[in-house]
């Protein structure tokens, strides 16, 4: 990961920031009390306090490793920035036309950011690469699992609020 470059909206970099301020000042300290005290109850091999709140321990552990890594490597695309952008890249609020005949509206994020439901897709999905620097009116292929489609660009546009 550390040789990649992350590319992130601000709210997604300010939502991961805080997740690791949370994690290393509110949960860990919290956990690792319980951890404290479940130790002193004896028997370790048979605590489930300790042994449930010691793997817990590991697994913000991870997120937080994970999460001092990705935002030491990201990059943080501000919208204000791509204003006027006639051509798709990352940030983009992208509307276009499928073959069946429905018109879908994706904004292409970083994967943390992702939200399917909320229209939020990873730029390096198959549509996101797809997408990336079309025009308004180009049609591009998406290629995924099950087939080829094309789809046709109908708008482009960099939201502010992102």
């Amino acid at each position: 990961m550390a040789d990649f470059i992350h590319y992130m909206t601000p709210k997604g970099f300010k939502a991961l920031r805080d997740e690791l301020h949370w994690l290393n000042h509110e949960e860990r300290p919290k956990i690792t009390e319980i951890v404290s005290w479940a130790a002193g109850n004896g028997d370790r091999s048979e605590n489930g306090d300790y042994i449930y709140n010691k793997k817990r321990l590991r697994e913000i552990d991870r997120r937080m490793r994970y999460l001092i890594k990705k935002l030491e490597n990201t990059k943080v695309v501000d919208p204000k920035s791509q204003q006027g952008l006639d051509r798709v890249y990352f940030g983009a609020r992208v509307t276009y036309y499928r073959e069946d005949d429905s018109i879908v509206t994706v904004h292409l994020v970083d994967v943390d950011e992702a939200d399917f439901d909320a229209g939020k897709i990873n730029w390096l999905s198959p549509v996101g690469k797809a997408l990336m620097k079309a025009a308004v009116g180009d049609e591009v292929k998406v290629i995924t699992d099950n087939g080829a489609e094309l789809i046709e660009v109908l708008k482009i546009e960099y939201p502010l609020d992102a």
